[in-house]
């Protein structure tokens, strides 16, 4: 298949060349075991750090890879491919550091950024809560002036990251009555008295990138808001354009894994006296999952080359999350149906691929959700 990232320049390709050694030699090996016993992914996250990934979304001023928006789509994808659980925790901390990027003064990013950069310090994105997942605008967390700072008192949900980040950007209600305009957010430290991790989820995949309830009560000062206060509603939609496309890549580099899996195995499998790729239900199945891989690579590029151009890309970006989640199933599943039975035991990844890929059509928004966000941007035409 041709090389669809021909643009990424010299740099670009020897560090994704690096990445995919990395990938292959130091993750794939761990990716079922991390699976089997649920731990988090400390050791990895540790690992990937050497290879500069913690910071690939950053500019180089603030310590980051300073790579396009196309090598880091690829980046990503090639970290998927070899664990789920290890590129779900990355890219939870890519969402907390985008925060700070996005919506931070110069002063929080010198804070936090270099560290985050090279792993010293992990970040996790406070923004779902248990009746505001889909509309933020329902957002029941409140943050009311104290002094000189602010009593942040409320619950979040499903927050990758959140027990063992070493900060946590916090979006919480400054102004009720002004509803998503009303949202701010704030970062903030791991240790901070009244920051209570609950109980870390017990989820059918991603099971070594865990999700956590924090429960909030605690006072943080002013320079750890970041910016004017009701802006975190508009920081948040941007972060998520980009978490979108993201979750585009990872769902690309699971679905490009099970894809070779199936075509390994139809190459070698051998039924009746011939190959199983020579059945021409099985070549139709590989090629169906291959045009539908490519279709996500193509939406998820073009995002990524509005992204590269300071261009506003949400419609791009639900575009390539959608399609690319539900690729990641169809594909997933086509590669346990070329297994056979053995695709549905564990000695085999692929029932490992389907069950990571699941969460992807509901977190950073539901494929509902961008269904009526592209259907927005249409009828606004």
């Amino acid at each position: 298949m041709a090389d669809l990232y021909h643009m990424l320049d010299d740099t670009e390709a020897s560090f994704i060349t690096m990445l995919e050694r990395f990938a292959a030699e130091k993750l794939a090996p761990r990716a079922a075991a991390t699976d089997e016993t649920g731990a988090f992914v400390h050791d990895q996250l540790t690992a990937l750090a050497e290879t500069g990934m913690m910071g690939a979304n950053l500019p180089e001023a603030w310590g980051g890879a300073d790579i396009s928006a196309q090598a880091l789509l690829r980046a990503v994808s090639v970290i998927a491919g070899g664990c789920g659980s290890t590129v779900s925790a990355l890219t939870a901390h890519y969402l907390a550091t985008d925060s700070l990027l996005i919506g931070g003064d110069d002063a929080l990013r010198a804070r936090y950024l270099p560290d985050a950069a090279t792993g010293a310090k992990l970040g996790a994105f406070g923004l779902t809560e248990p009746t505001a997942g889909s509309d933020p605008a329902d957002m029941k967390t409140r943050a009311t002036r104290e002094g000189e700072g602010y009593r942040i008192k409320g619950r979040k949900c499903f927050i990758s990251n959140g027990g063992v980040a070493d900060f946590v950007v916090i979006y919480a209600v400054t102004d009720a009555a002004a509803r998503h305009r009303g949202i701010s957010a704030f970062v903030v430290d791991k240790g901070t008295e009244g920051f209570t991790p609950g109980r870390a989820e017990n989820t059918m995949g991603l099971r070594g990138g865990h999700v956590w309830e924090l429960d909030l009560d605690l006072w943080v000062t002013e320079s750890q808001r970041l910016g004017a206060e009701g802006t975190g509603f508009r920081t948040a939609m941007k972060v998520l354009d980009n978490g979108r496309l993201e979750v585009a890549a990872m769902c690309i580099g699971i679905a490009r894994a099970a894809l070779t899996a199936a075509s390994d195995w139809a190459k070698t499998r051998i039924i009746s006296g011939e190959p199983l790729a020579e059945k021409q239900g099985i070549r139709w199945m590989l090629a169906d999952m291959a045009l539908d891989l490519r279709a996500s690579e193509l939406l998820a590029l073009e995002a990524a080359r509005l992204r590269q151009q300071g261009t506003r890309f949400s419609e791009q970006a639900s575009m390539a999350k959608l399609h690319a989640s539900e690729m990641a199933h169809r594909v997933t599943d086509k590669a346990i149906q070329i297994h056979g039975g053995y695709g549905f035991t564990r000695d085999f990844p692929l029932e490992r691929y389907a069950r990571d890929v699941r969460i992807m059509r509901i977190y950073e928004g539901s494929s509902e959700i961008q269904r009526n966000i592209i259907a927005g941007h249409l009828l606004a035409a």
